[in-house]
C-alpha cells in the first residue's frame, strides 16, 4: 500500500526479476489514488517519476506492465484521498482509508460528481501522458473492482464516465489497450457497470474471481469456476478476457488467519495444484491470459495495520513468502507461461438469456453453473462468504 511514498527501484527490480524467472510477461499493479493525485487537480511529478522508473525497469526485466487507476479498493478496504470523500455512509461494507488512518466518512460517488470525474479524467491524461508509447506499456487497468467503492446509480451514468476516462487516455496514447478490473459480484448483482458497459470501452474484458467467495462454488480448490466465469463475461460483453486475478491464500501459522479465516486457507501444495488446474482450465476456455494475485505475501510487521488486521487471509495470497522465497504455486506461473490460447468455443446460452441476465442475475449465474457441471437438482455446497468489513 505505501510502495510509491516509500518507493525502491532496487526492490522493484529484484522483484520483476523473480517474475520473469517464472517465464511469466506480464506485471499489473496500483497507482494508490492519494498518492498519485493529492489534490483534484494536482498530479504528483515525484509519482509520476516512479511511474516511469517501474516501467523502464520492466522493460529491461521483458515484461510488460498494466498501471491500475484510481485504487481504491484493496484488499478489504477503499483507499480515498481525503479530498474525495464526504459521500453517505450509510449501509458501508468497507472501511473507508484516507492518509493512512480509518475515517468515518462516506465516498462521494464518481459517476455522479462532477468535480470527482473531471479530476479523474485529469490523472488518467497526466498518467497516460507519462507512459504514452513507453515498450513495457500493455495498457490501463481503469480500476480495480470499482463497484466496492461505489456504483452508478444508472447504466447511463457508468457509461458516461466510462467514456469519459478512456477517451482522456486515448487522448494522448492511442495505441494502448484499455481494461477495468470486475469481479465476481459485477455478475451476481446488476451494478451497472458489468461485462456488457466495459465491453463499451475495452480491447479485453477483465474478471476477478476466487471460488473461496462464492457460496455457490465447489469448495475452495474449484477450479472449474474460473473458467465459468471468464465465459460467461466474454458472453455477456463480447470481448476476449483477460482474467486479471484468480489466487488463493495459503496456510502460513497465523493465528488470526486460522481463526478468522480457517475454512479459506489452503495447504500451499494444494494451493499450487488448485491453480496450475484453475489456469489450464482458463487456457482451454479461451482466456487471453491469467493473473494471480498476488505476488507476496504481507510482512507481519505491517498485520496490525488495515485492511490487513481485519482481514487476516489477505496476509497470505502471495506466490512468494514475505522473506521472499517462492511457494510452490510459483511453479504453476513456469507451467502455464508457455501455453499457446486456444480460441474459445460457443457456449450454450441463448440471446434471451442473455438479455435477462440481469433481471435476477446471481440465481441465473448459480444456474448455468450447476447446468455445467452436471449439477442439476443437487443443493450447492455451502462456503464461507467473503467477509464483510
Amino acid at each position: 500500500m505505501r510502495w510509491w511514498r516509500r518507493f525502491d527501484a532496487k526492490e522493484v527490480a529484484r522483484d520483476f526479476t523473480r517474475v520473469r524467472g517464472t517465464g511469466a510477461d506480464i506485471v499489473r499493479f496500483f497507482l494508490l489514488w492519494e498518492d498519485f493525485q493529492p489534490e483534484p487537480f494536482t498530479v504528483s511529478d515525484e509519482a509520476l517519476s516512479h511511474l516511469r522508473t517501474v516501467a523502464d525497469v520492466a522493460s529491461r526485466s521483458q515484461l510488460q506492465v498494466i498501471p491500475t487507476l484510481f485504487t481504491g479498493h484493496m484488499s478489504g478496504a477503499n483507499f480515498i484521498p481525503e479530498w474525495a470523500l464526504g459521500g453517505t455512509r450509510e449501509r458501508a461494507r468497507f472501511r473507508v482509508i484516507a492518509g493512512e488512518r480509518v475515517v468515518d466518512r462516506g465516498i462521494r460517488n464518481w459517476y455522479a460528481d462532477e468535480d470527482i470525474a473531471r479530476a479523474q479524467v485529469t490523472l488518467a491524461r497526466e498518467c497516460a501522458r507519462a507512459l504514452a508509447g513507453h515498450p513495457a506499456l500493455w495498457g490501463w487497468d481503469l480500476g480495480n473492482e470499482n463497484s466496492n467503492c461505489c456504483v452508478p446509480a444508472t447504466r447511463d451514468e457508468g457509461l458516461r464516465w466510462l467514456d469519459r476516462v478512456a477517451d482522456a487516455i486515448r487522448s494522448v496514447d492511442g495505441g494502448c489497450h484499455l481494461t477495468i478490473g470486475i469481479h465476481l459480484e459485477d455478475l451476481e448483482e446488476d451494478r451497472r457497470i458489468g461485462p456488457a458497459e466495459a465491453g463499451r470501452v475495452s480491447d479485453v474484458l477483465s474478471m476477478h474471481g476466487y471460488p473461496i467467495y462464492a457460496s455457490w462454488s465447489a469448495g475452495p480448490m474449484d477450479e472449474a469456476f474460473v473458467a465459468f466465469l471468464a465465459a460467461i463475461t466474454r458472453w455477456l460483453g463480447g470481448k476476449d478476457v483477460l482474467f486479471t486475478e484468480l489466487g488463493a491464500p495459503t496456510q502460513d501459522g497465523d493465528p488470526d488467519a486460522e481463526r478468522q479465516s480457517g475454512a479459506m486457507l489452503l495447504g500451499e501444495d494444494d494451493a499450487r495444484s488448485y491453480l496450475s488446474a484453475a489456469m489450464r482450465g482458463l487456457q482451454q476456455t479461451g482466456a487471453t491470459g491469467a493473473l494471480t494475485w498476488c505476488f507476496a505475501d504481507y510482512a507481519s510487521t505491517i498485520w496490525n495495520e488495515p485492511p490487513l488486521d481485519q482481514a487476516p487471509h489477505e496476509r497470505h495470497f502471495g506466490l512468494w513468502r514475505a522473506d521472499g522465497s517462492p511457494k510452490p504455486g510459483a511453479a504453476a506461473l513456469a507451467e502455464s507461461s508457455a501455453k499457446t490460447r486456444v480460441e474459445p468455443e460457443p457456449v450454450p446460452w441463448s440471446e434471451e438469456v442473455r438479455d435477462h441476465f440481469y433481471d435476477s442475475p446471481k440465481t441465473t449465474l448459480v444456474r448455468m453453473y450447476r447446468e455445467r457441471r452436471g449439477l442439476e437438482g443437487a443443493k450447492p455446497p455451502q462456503r464461507l462468504a467473503r467477509p464483510l468489513l
